[in-house]
């Protein structure tokens, strides 16, 4: 019988027969997968012919279409629908495709090829979109260590094997806190907190098999209840449980884990002639340099540490007015910030929410995307692996362009976060393919589920990723979609948050689960007027976070994180009343693979951009200029990784922006 997973799909525009595959098919579909893909390398590697651009760069593009179909169902389901059969696979599957890759990326004869068609470069007549392809295999081969000889080759392919491991024991080792910390809540316990923390406890107790309700370390849940629950000790019960996910002891810890990742990248930096990790890692993105990095973050740092700590001397006189002596802690601030939020701005976080139902923010993604690019949104019935899913057919003028699947609720087999992936990339080699594009988050489920606006900006932060994939114009799939420098690869999605305070979005779109009436003015306003609120706490927790991140990799490896992490916190002055966003036992952007390893500023160098490119529309006439839609999709959306980062960004904007649009967009200057 033929593998479903490598069979040709029949289904509605191919996506991948979900409700034929079983998990007993994942291992034998992996291993063909990897000798089919293996063979065709090793045909492009001895092939007799002269090395040219069709015979080899375009000959590996076109390779591996098997191995591209397991893992993106696999992974799909590995990281939004887990269990204990796909968390055995993830740590058999690590080590094998680390070690797949790793014979190709030192494969010798396939390397000599590639520098051959290097040094021939000029004289090939290349059109700008191939000798861009070949530019970063070129780059990629010399980064993954094919230059490499002797004991040093053999090391490094060592060394990424471990990495393997460890990334997916990290990742699965915090799945494993987050799914079995729970705390039950009596009835008495519920008083004081609002209606829709009421009703996603429940739920939460409902799918934990508990008696009642519950809180769980599921961020659209924990968060809420610490901004709502006058029960300072579950808080701090809570905020401890929640900071202390991959530091609890045993089997899931994380912190031996982190040390040895450090130390391998350090030495896998060093057998490629770098001084340290993050110099290897930063020289292809746009930052370039650890000093930029660290410039950046620190003249956004100083004014958001001055910020919080003001902020942080009125939660404390509020705190103190209510008879509890001795100072802010963590679990204290976001309760006092969010009744400040309520007396200053009169916004009660309770009731706004009902007005953000997660139907109807879909809904607003949708009409933005229509309104600049021309989108329509057709709902899809076809089997997905999880009945939370949705999807959609997307057209333009009547012509298919992608589809898009969203899943949206939180549950126990789901990482924690939010993230897209594209299960199919946009190309046009070696045969015409449009991409299915994911979005998944860890929303809180009810009927109908309500967002906070914190969610709902995820909700669009997402979906731009998600445009970015659908829009894509490429011919390769190796320079598809996201396939851009990690510090670029947030404009899309940071930009795409500003239509959600669009006031006319929110006017038409956020509106009451029960009446239907929409969002009143005078909330509408309160709502836009506090979009800065706690800017300092907020901006804080993130950059001592990237701070942290980049002190892990811009130098020795430190032998314990966790001393490290304190020291670079005492040396910017974290204020004590704020938590890091990602402490490094759950640091998963860092440590469960490379991709935000010692590049967690991206946000922070993306949000510079965003912030201006914005500004932008404003200029042209509004939120909805069409004609600057138009060059957002020919210069950015459209063009993946096809340029430099850098010259996308000019195409658009004409300029390079400075840091005060971003210290003005989060209100930490004066405008």
């Amino acid at each position: 019988m033929s593998n479903p997973i490598l069979s040709d799909w029949t289904t509605p525009f191919e996506i991948a027969p979900f409700a034929e595959i079983s998990d007993d098919d994942f291992a034998p579909a992996l291993e063909q997968a990897l000798q089919a893909h293996a063979d065709q390398i090793a045909a492009i590697a001895a092939n007799p012919e002269p090395p040219s651009f069709a015979n080899t760069i375009e000959a590996l593009e076109a390779a591996g279409e098997g191995l591209s179909k397991v893992l993106s169902v696999f992974y799909t389901v590995a990281g939004a629908d887990s269990n204990p059969a796909r968390e055995a696979l993830q740590r058999d599957f690590s080590p094998k495709l680390a070690a797949h890759f790793a014979a190709i990326s030192s494969n010798k004869a396939l390397f000599r090829r590639v520098a051959d068609l290097w040094a021939q470069r000029d004289d090939l007549g290349l059109t700008e979109e191939q000798a861009r392809v070949l530019m970063l295999t070129h780059r990629g081969f010399v980064r993954s260590g094919a230059a490499l000889q002797g004991e040093a080759d053999a090391r490094m392919q060592e060394i990424k094997a471990r990495l393997a491991s460890l990334g997916t024991a990290f990742t699965q080792n915090l799945l494993a806190d987050e799914r079995t910390w729970f705390m039950p809540l009596s009835e008495d316990d519920l008083d004081g907190l609002p209606d829709f923390v009421i009703d996603a406890a429940r739920a939460a107790g409902r799918e934990k098999g508990a008696d009642g309700p519950v809180v769980t370390l599921s961020r659209s849940l924990i968060v809420p209840f610490l901004q709502f629950s006058p029960r300072r000790d579950l808080r701090e019960k809570a905020y401890r449980a929640w900071t202390a996910r991959g530091a609890n002891g045993g089997e899931t810890d994380n912190r031996d884990i982190a040390a040895e990742i450090l130390k391998l990248r350090e030495e896998r930096a060093r057998l490629l002639g770098y001084e340290n990790f993050a110099a290897f890692k930063l020289e292809t993105e746009m930052a370039r340099t650890p000093q930029r990095v660290r410039d950046l973050l620190m003249q956004v740092w100083t004014p958001a540490k001055a910020r919080a700590e003001a902020d942080a001397a009125v939660l404390t006189q509020m705190m103190q007015a209510d008879g509890i002596n001795g100072p802010l802690e963590p679990w204290d601030w976001r309760y006092y910030a969010e009744k400040r939020r309520k007396a200053e701005h009169d916004l009660d976080e309770a009731a706004l929410k009902p007005y953000l139902q997660l139907d109807r923010m879909i809904e607003a993604a949708f009409s933005c995307a229509n309104r600049l690019f021309g989108l329509e949104f057709a709902p899809l019935d076809v089997p997905l692996y999880h009945p939370d899913c949705r999807a959609w057919e997307v057209t333009r003028d009547g012509q298919h362009v992608a589809v898009f699947i969203g899943d949206y609720f939180a549950r126990g087999s789901k990482r924690s976060g939010a993230w897209c992936s594209a299960m199919r990339a946009q190309a046009k080699f070696p045969k015409v393919q449009r991409p299915v594009v994911i979005n998944v988050c860890n929303f809180a489920k009810g009927d109908p589920a309500l967002l906070s606006y914190d969610d709902a900006r995820t909700l669009f932060h997402e979906f731009g990723h998600a445009l970015h994939q659908m829009l894509s114009n490429v011919t390769y799939e190796s320079i598809s979609g996201t396939s851009v420098a990690r510090d670029f690869v947030e404009l899309p999605s940071q930009l795409y948050e500003h239509w959600l305070e669009v006031p006319e979005v929110l006017a038409e779109f956020a509106t009451h689960a029960e009446t239907g009436a929409p969002m009143p003015p005078e909330m509408l306003e309160k709502v836009l007027g506090a979009a800065n609120f706690d800017q300092g706490f907020q901006t804080v927790e993130y950059v001592a976070s990237a701070l942290v991140d980049l002190a892990f990799h811009d130098g020795p490896a430190p032998a314990d994180p966790m001393a490290r992490q304190v020291e670079v916190l005492a040396e910017i002055g974290m204020p004590h009343a704020i938590g890091m966003r990602h402490a490094a036992p759950h640091f998963a952007h860092v440590f469960a693979g490379d991709g935000y390893s010692s590049g967690y500023y991206s946000y922070m160098w993306s949000e510079v951009m965003d912030a201006d490119a914005f500004a932008a529309f404003e200029e042209a006439g509004g939120a909805f200029d069409r004609e600057k839609a138009r060059a957002l999709e020919d210069h950015i959306l459209s063009t993946g990784g096809s340029k430099e980062a850098e010259d996308l960004y000019l195409a658009f904007r004409g300029r390079l922006p400075g840091v005060d649009a971003l210290l003005k967009g989060r209100g930490l200057i004066a405008v």
